[in-house]
């Protein structure tokens, strides 16, 4: 079963309100996206600690509804 891109998008943007989200179908099937997540809330972590914090509030579905997730993080300039 494939993720909409707008359930990702609501998932991430629920885990952070703050976010800017923009995320990219990069194979037309619901099951690869690229997704670039800018959040204050990312600010002092390390970057591996930021994907850890975008996984997390996928709530295990990588692997399953979603097969690949092509991640870039950041904090506001």
């Amino acid at each position: 079963m494939a993720m909409r891109e707008s359930d990702l998008q609501a998932m991430i943007a629920a885990a952070f309100p703050d976010a800017e989200v923009v995320i990219t179908d990069l194979a037309g099937d619901g099951d690869h996206y690229a997704a670039h997540v800018v959040s204050e809330s990312f600010r002092g972590l390390t970057r591996v600690a930021q994907h850890k914090a975008v996984y997390a509030a996928l709530g295990g579905r990588m692997g399953g509804e979603l097969h690949a997730l092509q991640l870039t993080t950041g904090v506001p300039s």
